[in-house]
């Protein structure tokens, strides 16, 4: 086989697993609630983010002013677990994927549960600093509110946030 088309392999093998990497650190900085970790996630400039009911953004900054504000309180504790990664690399500085998330908060002043599944489906650019986010949009398919009050754990929503009643 040729040496340029091995080279060429290898290199979209190392792109792909830099983007799992990519995503898993946006997990992460998400749950231990680190601001700039979650937006060095992102391109710089002009981004798309579509997150349904916590809004778009078209800056990765304005994103992360609304997470800051929402979720980075002691009280909140958060768990994304991103999985089912489909990626592919377009060429050598364009890739798209999907992810699964299964998603909790225990949102600990409130005395409240939810757990979410749904899906995400991300565009990537290679900047200098390596593989970024150039869109994300996240369609949520199922959810499951408690109410935690009284040490009883009482059903508060169960179903698809997304279907009309």
């Amino acid at each position: 086989m040729d040496t340029r088309v091995l080279e060429e392999r290898l290199q979209r093998l190392e792109d792909a697993e830099a983007i799992r990497s990519l995503k898993a650190r946006y997990f992460a900085s998400c749950d231990t609630k680190d601001p700039a970790a979650m937006r060095a996630c992102f391109a710089d400039g002009p981004v798309a983010i579509d997150f349904g009911v916590i809004g778009t953004f078209d800056t990765a900054d304005a994103l992360v002013a609304v997470y800051t504000q929402m979720a980075c309180h002691p009280h909140m504790v958060e768990r994304h677990h991103g999985s089912n990664p489909q990626i592919e690399v377009i060429d050598a500085t364009r890739a798209r994927g999907t992810w699964s998330l299964a998603y909790e908060l225990i949102d600990t002043q409130n005395q409240k549960l939810t757990q979410l599944a749904g899906h995400y489906t991300d565009e990537y650019r290679r900047t200098a600093d390596g593989w970024r986010m150039s869109a994300t949009n996240f369609v949520a398919t199922s959810s499951l509110s408690f109410d935690l009050a009284e040490g009883l754990a009482k059903v508060l929503f169960a179903g698809n946030p997304g279907a009309a009643a």
